[in-house]
């Protein structure tokens, strides 16, 4: 059976497309000195994601349009799964040389992902406060 989690982040980005971003500042202390973190720019990303305008939501933050599009795809096969009682199931085998190999290509992802995030600081921290 699928978990109820799985379509929390569709949700959410559904609710922003309906209602705006959420009226509360939702970023930590390091944003508010300048300091991005790989996912900065997610809620608004998730919103233009959600929209269909990738390229705007590419501009803020990829990983975002994965992770929206990747909860659509995690919430279509819960309902084909409902419907039909068969459940799409994928195996990929794992050995200890694979699993280091995919963390390590993870991380030097989410590094690339870091400076990307912090070249666009000012973009990302248009429209909220700072302390400086």
């Amino acid at each position: 059976m699928a978990d109820s989690r799985s379509g929390v982040p569709l949700a959410a980005a559904a609710m922003m497309v309906a209602l705006g971003l959420p009226p509360v500042d939702l970023h930590g202390p390091l944003h508010l000195v300048g300091i991005m973190d790989p996912f900065c720019g997610g809620t608004r990303t998730a919103r233009y994601a959600a929209q269909g305008n990738l390229a705007e939501a590419w501009r803020y933050n990829p990983l975002s349009i994965v992770i929206v599009y990747g909860a659509l795809v995690v919430v279509a096969r819960a309902g084909v799964g409902l419907v039909t009682q068969r459940w799409l199931t994928m195996k990929i085998g794992s050995t200890p040389a694979r699993r280091r190999r995919v963390i390590t290509v993870a991380l030097v992802l989410l590094v690339l992902l870091e400076v990307r995030q912090q070249l666009r600081a000012d973009l990302l921290m248009e429209g909220t406060h700072t302390w400086l």
